[in-house]
């Protein structure tokens, strides 16, 4: 009959207790990086034919790190169910809402129901959006491009905002028009610096 040697099975045990160890704390020090990820999603306008240039800016965010998820506007209630779904779950990473035309309407509409649920939106980005309500107290800072004369207005926020908001008139950029907005390298290349911004501040 085979007789294990008890120094070489106390080893043995020792070293099994060491791997297990070690992979306890490799999955526990990864868990915070993951629940830190910055998520942006992207809301393209009437039809999702015209909003584009939001899959091309969603494609690069991702080629920087970045978890980034183009929809169109209609899908708007779902991304909201899975953003408190997210934060029920402990991913309490930077959030980032960018919207064109009609999708600019829905982000608003985002923000101001997370605000019910106290979840903070530490961007938001609006492309031409028309008749859209204020921004709500739980954004950190919100862009809007709008062009005057022409498609779009101002953002305006709630009373005691204490957040940033800045509204941008495209106006004299004839170039710039509503369904061109969102194609624009230069916009693009503004809106990623501040998406880039919130992921490295947070």
């Amino acid at each position: 009959m085979l007789r294990l040697h008890p120094l070489r099975n106390s080893r043995r045990g020792a070293l099994f207790g060491m791997l297990c160890a070690a992979a306890v704390l490799m999955w526990n020090g990864a868990a915070p990086a993951d629940r830190a990820e910055t998520h942006v999603f992207l809301l393209r306008g009437w039809f999702g034919v015209f909003s584009t240039g939001l899959d091309t800016l969603a494609e690069e965010l991702r080629t920087k790190g970045i978890k980034a998820e183009a929809a169109d506007h209609l899908a708007w209630r779902s991304i909201l169910s899975k953003v408190i779904k997210d934060r029920a779950a402990g991913n309490s990473g930077p959030l980032v809402l960018i919207g064109h035309s009609q999708g600019g309407n829905n982000v608003v509409d985002i923000a101001r129901l997370l605000e019910r649920e106290k979840i903070r939106v530490d961007l938001l980005v609006t492309l031409a959006p028309f008749g859209q309500d204020p921004v709500p107290g739980n954004v950190a800072r919100a862009i809007n491009y709008y062009h005057s004369p022409g498609w779009g207005a101002p953002l305006t926020a709630d009373a005691g905002y204490r957040g940033k908001l800045s509204n941008i008139n495209l106006g004299g950029d004839l170039g710039l028009s509503h369904v061109a907005i969102d194609k624009s390298p230069k916009i693009q290349a503004e809106i990623e610096r501040a998406v880039l911004s919130v992921a490295q501040t947070r």
